[in-house]
């Protein structure tokens, strides 16, 4: 099978369906590739049950179409997943599923881009052609579990946090959340509410705030810089949250939207889990040394036994797998060589989208700029694109 179109999208999820999306819009043809059996499988397959975007409706919206009016400021997982398929079949967007892509290559003498997918239904070797790649495959491609002396040897379960959906079979067993990040803090704080014994490994400093806070801090850098963005919501946190340290969360030196904006880090959305810490109810311990069996060693030599270890660590880039030519664009590690904003784009075509650390709202600019850049093709360019619209 051989098919041949202006731009080929490798990922489904939301970063390249908006990045099809923007195309459409531009009359640009364009083909999706997605592994999966469906679209956004991250959010559909592979989140918790009690998620909710951590960013209000109008920071999280893809370009061309916005939430529906009646949604909650904070949408939770099932009514984004409705916007999603909603935006897929507004845009006419018709992914085709069930592609693993093996490699994809840049043929310098033709400057077309060869993309080999496997169907994996039928176990087929297709072929793809292109002017223009886009990586939509995101930063959270696979998911990431540290290496850790003994892990091998626990004889309880450990499962990454995208195989977690709900605490009900732990009630009363000792969990280990590893991670303080959003998911992590929102696991065991969903663990706790199931009357699991939680505990959650805080390893590094980190921002606590309320969605409200970050709602206001994200209003404010419209207006003023982000070091007194910063002030002010750290002060709000200190005032509402109080002395952090003395359970076992250590804040950050910088800001939290500056350490964001730096790092890609962003601050934790309390849910809950902050009371439940101060009362007990969920403990805090410091980085895992090592696993021995059923024990978990921790920095500060403590041993405790554990039923099951949550890993909330992040995600990993796969590009470098399978993109063969990519070093204008994406470093050893699969992630972008250049800093935001100009991160996107590398050289004979080929772009990202989803690998600015900066969520849903990185991935509309990213989709944007993309679109943009595409359009204003020279002549050849130009007129092979009136070809495929001519055809269609």
């Amino acid at each position: 099978m051989n098919q041949e179109t202006v731009v080929i999208i490798v990922g489904g999820g939301p970063a390249g369906l908006a990045t099809s999306a923007c195309l459409n819009v531009r009359g640009i043809p364009n083909i999706v590739l997605e592994r999966e059996d469906c679209s956004a499988s991250l959010w559909k397959k592979r989140t918790y049950g009690r998620l909710k975007l951590h960013l209000a409706k109008q920071f999280c919206q893809l370009p061309h179409m916005s939430f529906p009016p009646d949604a909650p400021t904070f949408v939770p997982k099932d009514g984004f997943i409705q916007y999603l398929d909603d935006y897929t079949s507004h845009f006419n967007i018709n992914p085709i599923y069930c592609r693993l892509v093996e490699s994809a290559s840049f043929d310098v003498t033709d400057e077309k881009w060869l993309v080999l997918a496997k169907n994996a239904l039928s176990g087929a070797i297709e072929n793809y052609v292109a002017k223009f790649l886009v990586v939509a495959t995101g930063e959270n491609s696979q998911g990431l579990i540290p290496e850790i002396p003994g892990l091998d040897s626990f004889g309880g379960v450990a499962m990454h946090s995208s195989h977690y959906d709900n605490g009900q079979n732990f009630c009363d067993r000792d969990v280990l959340v590893v991670g303080s990040g959003n998911s992590g803090m929102e696991i065991a704080y969903d663990l706790a509410n199931w009357d699991a014994k939680t505990s959650i490994v805080i390893r590094s400093p980190v921002h606590v705030l309320t969605k409200e806070m970050v709602r206001f801090g994200m209003k404010l850098l419209k207006f003023i810089p982000c070091d007194l963005v910063d002030s002010t919501v750290v002060m709000l946190s200190k005032f509402l949250h109080g002395n952090l340290a003395k359970y076992g969360l250590e804040r950050p030196d910088k800001g939290p939207f500056l350490l964001k904006n730096m790092t890609g880090q962003s601050p934790v959305i309390d849910v809950g889990t902050l009371k439940m810490i101060k009362s007990g109810k969920i403990q805090v311990l410091p980085a895992v040394k090592r696993v021995d069996g059923d024990y978990v060693e921790f920095s500060n030599g403590i041993k405790k036994n554990f039923d099951a270890i949550v890993f909330a660590t992040g995600y990993k880039s796969t590009v470098r797998t399978w993109l063969k030519d990519g070093t204008s664009l994406f470093n050893e590690d699969g992630m972008p060589q250049k800093s935001r904003p100009n991160h996107w784009k590398g050289d004979d075509g080929l772009y990202c989208a989803g690998f600015s650390s900066s969520g849903l709202f990185g991935i509309s600019k990213d989709a944007m700029n993309i679109a943009e850049d595409i359009n204003f093709m020279p002549g050849k360019e130009k007129n092979l694109k009136l070809k495929y619209i001519e055809e269609i």
